[in-house]
This record gives C-alpha cells, sequence and structure tokens, in this order.
C-alpha cells in the first residue's frame, strides 16, 4: 500500500503546483523522482517494520514511523533532484512529505475502520458507560477503541474540572445525566475506572449503579497491574486485643499438659471456629492421637489438610470423621475404635436466628446430641467430658441459648451419675472472628461500603479472641481434672467489661481507614444502620444466672456453682423433648424448655411444670 502511494503523492504534488497541463508534462518527464521514491519506500518500510504493525495497534508508535518512511522517500526524492536533474521546485519536496505522510495515516484508518465493520457484522455490540476520566479512564477507554464487540459511549465523573470536556472524542457528563445517557445509548455496563477513590467510595457508586439495574465492573488503575504500585487492601486486619480492653489469655499450665499429652482426644465439630482451633493448640501438648469429629465435609477437609500440613504435629495421628452427634451408634463406634481419652464438644448450631427459625433442629443438635454424646462416653469409660458453653445460655430469650442451658443441664446430670468421667462446663461470650459473629459481619459491611448494622444503640456484648476460647477449654479441662470426680463444675474466663457495639463498629470503621457517617459527619464515608433487635435477641448478655464466684489455680478461670435439674426433672425434660421432637412439634419443644430453662418464656409456666413433677 505503501509503494503504491508514494509516487501517488508526488504526482499530487506536482497537480498541486502547476496547472494540470504543466504537471502531466513534468510528470511524464520525471521518471527518476517516482521511480526514487517507490525504491526508497519499498526499501525502507520493512526495515523501520511498518508492515508489521497491526491496524488495531497502530497509534503514536506507528505514526512516527511513517513520518521517517515519508523523510526517507523525500530525502531521496532531494538527491534525484540534485543529481539527475529531476525538475521539482524547493516547495515541492515539504509539500510531498505532508501528502505522503497524511496519505499513509488516512489510509490506515480507513482501512482500520473497514476491518472493525467487516469484524461487527454479526457481533452483539455492548454499549458501554466509563466511571471516571482519569487517567485509568482514558487509558481504558483507548484500549476498547478498537474492540470489536465493545463501544464505549460516554465518560461520566464527579469532577466538575472535566466535565463538559471531550476527551478521546467522547463527552464526560456529570453522574446526574448518567441515566438519561443509559436511555439514550442503551448501555447495560459501566465500567468503574476510579482506582485512587476510597473502597467506600467505589462501593457507594457501585450500589448506586446496581440499583438502577446496570452492571457494573471496577478496574485497577494500570500503573496497579503493571506493579509500580502496590495494591493494598484498605481494609486493616482487625487486632482482636484492640477490642477486649485486657490482656489476652494464652499461657499453658502444666495440669493442662498432664490432661491431654499422650491421649486419644476427640474434638466435635472440628471444623468450626472454636473447634478448629482447639484442634491448632492442642498440637502443642503432644496428644498421641486427634479424631476430627465434624458434620461438614467441606470443615472436615478443611482442618484435615491444615493438621496433616503442620509441621509441628509430627508424631501425632488425626483422624478425620463426617458424622453428627445425634447418632448414637456411630458416636459409640467411634469412642471404642480410637480409644478415646479425652472429648472437647464444640459441636454446635449457635447462630441465633437461624436457630429461632429452627427450633427443632436447634434442640436436637445442641441439646439431645449432647445427651446422646455424653452418655456413649460414660458407657465408654471416657475419661473428660468438657462441654463448650455460651453466656447466652444464662436466662436465655432465644432458642439457641435455651438449648445451651439445656446442655449445660445435660452435662451436670451427666455429671452427678459419673463416678469415672470427669465432665465440666466452660461458658464464655461472643468470640472474635469466629463464623457468624460480629466482627467478620462488619468487616464485610465496610468492605462493601456500609452500611454496617447495629441492632441498638445500647447493646453490649463480653468478647474473647478465638485463642483464648480454646486456650481457656483446655485450661479448665486440666483444672477439672485435678480435683477429681466432682458435680460438674462450670467455669468462666474473667473477660472484663462487657464492650458497647456501637463502640466496636466505630471502631472497626476508623481502623479501616473510613470515618463514620452520622449528622455531625455528613461526608463520612460508613454509616452506622440501627436495625431493631432480632427475635430472642437480648440488649445485655450475662455470664452468670446466681452470683458468687469460687477462685482457681489460673487468676483469670472462675468457678461457678448453679443449680441444675434434678434427676427426676431432667429425665422428664428429656422425655417430652423427645416426644415433641419425634412428632415435629416445634410449639411443644418451645413449651419443654420454656419449663425447664429459667429466663425462657414465662415464670409461670416454669413454676406450673415444676409442681406437676414434684408432685
Amino acid at each position: 500500500m505503501d509503494i503504491v502511494l508514494a509516487p501517488l503523492s508526488l504526482l499530487a504534488c506536482f497537480y498541486l503546483l502547476y496547472p494540470a497541463a504543466i504537471a502531466s508534462d513534468m510528470a511524464s518527464r520525471g521518471v527518476y523522482g517516482f521511480l526514487v521514491v517507490t525504491l526508497c519506500t519499498a526499501g525502507g518500510s520493512p526495515l523501520l517494520g511498518i508492515p508489521l504493525i497491526k491496524l488495531k495497534a497502530y497509534e503514536a508508535v506507528g505514526a512516527i514511523k511513517t513520518g521517517l518512511l515519508a523523510l526517507f522517500a523525500a530525502l531521496g526524492l532531494w538527491l534525484a533532484k540534485i543529481y539527475t536533474g529531476f525538475s521539482l521546485p524547493v516547495a515541492g519536496i515539504p509539500l510531498f512529505l505532508l501528502i505522503f505522510v497524511l496519505s499513509m495515516v488516512l489510509t490506515r484508518f480507513a482501512l482500520l475502520s473497514l476491518l472493525l465493520s467487516v469484524l461487527r457484522q454479526g457481533q452483539v455490540r455492548r454499549n458501554v458507560v466509563i466511571y471516571g476520566a482519569g487517567s485509568t479512564g482514558t487509558m481504558l477507554a483507548s484500549a476498547l477503541r478498537s474492540h470489536e464487540s465493545i463501544h464505549v459511549v460516554a465518560f461520566v465523573d464527579d469532577s466538575t474540572s472535566v466535565q463538559g470536556m471531550t476527551l478521546m472524542g467522547l463527552k464526560v457528563y456529570p453522574a446526574n445525566q448518567l441515566e438519561r445517557i443509559v436511555t439514550r445509548y442503551d448501555v447495560e455496563r459501566v465500567l468503574l475506572a476510579m482506582p485512587s477513590a476510597s473502597m467506600a467510595r467505589q462501593a457507594a457508586i457501585a450500589r448506586d449503579l446496581v440499583s438502577r439495574g446496570l452492571d457494573v465492573h471496577a478496574l485497577p488503575s494500570f500503573a496497579q497491574l503493571v506493579g509500580t504500585e502496590v495494591i493494598l487492601d484498605t481494609l486493616a486486619p482487625v487486632s482482636p486485643g484492640v477490642f477486649l480492653g485486657r490482656d489476652p489469655v494464652n499461657d499453658l499450665r502444666p495440669e493442662a499438659s498432664d490432661a491431654y499429652g499422650g491421649k486419644s482426644i476427640l474434638v466435635t465439630g472440628a471444623g468450626g471456629s472454636v473447634g478448629s482451633e482447639l484442634c491448632r493448640q492442642l498440637i502443642r501438648y503432644r496428644p498421641a492421637r486427634i479424631v476430627l469429629f465434624e458434620v461438614s465435609e467441606i470443615a472436615l477437609y478443611t482442618i484435615e489438610r491444615e493438621m496433616a500440613d503442620r509441621v509441628d504435629a509430627e508424631g501425632i495421628s488425626f483422624v478425620p470423621v463426617l458424622g453428627t452427634v445425634t447418632e448414637s451408634r456411630q458416636v459409640r463406634a467411634v469412642l471404642a475404635e480410637y480409644k478415646v481419652d479425652v472429648i472437647l464438644h464444640a459441636a454446635a448450631y449457635k447462630h441465633v436466628p437461624l436457630v429461632e427459625a429452627n427450633p427443632i433442629a436447634g434442640l436436637v443438635n445442641n441439646v439431645l446430641g449432647t445427651r446422646t454424646l455424653a452418655e456413649a462416653a460414660l458407657e465408654e469409660g471416657v475419661k473428660r467430658f468438657i462441654l463448650i458453653s455460651t453466656d447466652k445460655a444464662v436466662r436465655p430469650t432465644n432458642v439457641m441459648g435455651a438449648s445451651k442451658r439445656m446442655a449445660e443441664f445435660v452435662v451436670q446430670d451427666m455429671a452427678r451419675r459419673s463416678t469415672s468421667t470427669d465432665f465440666s462446663i466452660v461458658r464464655f461470650g461472643n468470640v472474635l472472628g469466629s463464623s457468624g459473629s460480629v466482627v467478620p459481619l462488619f468487616r464485610e459491611q465496610i468492605k462493601k461500603g456500609g452500611p454496617v448494622t447495629l441492632t441498638h444503640e445500647d447493646v453490649t456484648r463480653y468478647f474473647m479472641t478465638i485463642s483464648e476460647a480454646a486456650c481457656l477449654v483446655l485450661i479448665a479441662g486440666g483444672l477439672s481434672m485435678s480435683r477429681g470426680p466432682h458435680e460438674g463444675d462450670l467455669f468462666v474466663l474473667d473477660m472484663g467489661q462487657p464492650i458497647r457495639i456501637r463502640d466496636l463498629a466505630e471502631r472497626m470503621i476508623k481502623a479501616a481507614g473510613y470515618t463514620v457517617k452520622s449528622p455531625e459527619n455528613p461526608d463520612g464515608h460508613i454509616e452506622v444502620s440501627v436495625i431493631g433487635l432480632r427475635p430472642g435477641e437480648k440488649l445485655h448478655e450475662e455470664l452468670l444466672i446466681q452470683p458468687g464466684m469460687l477462685t482457681t489455680p489460673h487468676e483469670k478461670i472462675l468457678r461457678v456453682q448453679e443449680r441444675g435439674l434434678t434427676s427426676m426433672e431432667m429425665t422428664s425434660a428429656l422425655r417430652e423433648l423427645r416426644n415433641a421432637v419425634a412428632v415435629g412439634n416445634a410449639p411443644a419443644a418451645r413449651q419443654v424448655i420454656e419449663a425447664y430453662v429459667e429466663g425462657y418464656g414465662s415464670s409461670e409456666t416454669s413454676a406450673i411444670r415444676r409442681e406437676r413433677i414434684g408432685a
């Protein structure tokens, strides 16, 4: 193409400089000039690599090489004028240079348009808008300009300094005109090209666009993609110690080492937040075997792979068992086959709203499952059984809390009947970072730009770290064994003062590098929204039913003496609960826990039931 354009450009030069008759005569006598520019082009074009430049990639570099080729041809034309007597005025050489460059550039753009029109035949062309007219947005528009199926129709930007301008041949509109642009050009997708904006700002824009029915995609900066800028997670990791208001408890006690070293230990709920941490910390005590008992296949797979890869776990046998504590035959078979010495019972349905909506499932797993496991432990000669409970069991207002209180009753009843198995209970508050807890929920909401949902302005909770929770369970197990058989000790951790959840939310927002949006600070990044207490949720949690605690050898662990159910009450409660479960009668199941668990339901119902049992 360039070889043809060179002599044609020279011919055009003659017709621009002279009348038609004179131009034809001079062109016929200027054969050397036409030959020279043709040969210069034929030789110079491959040397510069111009034929290798794809039409879609013909930008500034291609234009520069084209200019060099035209300059080379013009130089050859000048030499022909000097040495061959080729007749051309001095003004003709720069005119030829200009015509040749323009013809090559325009021809290429014309061919590109033709090529794209052919490639787009039968293609579904998608109209898009680029939100952000900065460097990332303009580079994106340039990259998409020659795409076969994507057509950028406009820029949108919040900055008034660029609104109304034209960039890359596209007009920049303010955000309030986006709806008109979408309707006019039938836009389906918006490309968010503003990586320098905060994640909260990007998330807020994205939510607004999605609410309009648009498909939104965010783009990092091109500098980030090639590594000249570091991509940072603006949501800083939450350090649990910041929110506890006290020093974490993570020390090991000799009693705990003696209790677990060389033993066969079963951890139920081994794939859960607390269960998996128990497995990690048990490694330090060097048990002979850890049986990972879990109902969730993916959770069991995850913890089993993690344990198998632990370099400090050499010599410890890890046995993954997929099962449920409600299956009596399987539980007994596992305890017998692996000669289990210690059971750490962390398996439970713990999410308050879910258990509230599914009371039968919650009671079967948390109460009857605990009874099944405890009875099997007694029959198979397990040395120690430790139930992990929660502060929601104290005067519960929800089914989950009531089910855990009933599980405590089960363990206390088994402890009175046992002369060989040591039964104990560990009760603690909310675990920071556990699945379903408020911290990961807040983190996810902050990542999305808010709002952070709060159930009540004054709601408070006790908090501890996952590491503390596991450490407490293991230490308490050692403490209970050091005292010999007993009546089911209940241990609690001194967790300091309860934390106001509103304060926790604001600290997490600030830790992520954002500010709280409020009437006092309307320009803040993240809003805290109060949605109201959920069904069965308490404003303030408690750790004790009755006042008074006894000290233990560990200064941060206290022993509580709380009245459980009598053997007759326990028998009646379990019988009535099984009857309700057998027919799937959720109201009847609720009546059972209402009758036996203090704080749940009406006190009149509980008093009437107890009088009937006593009679």
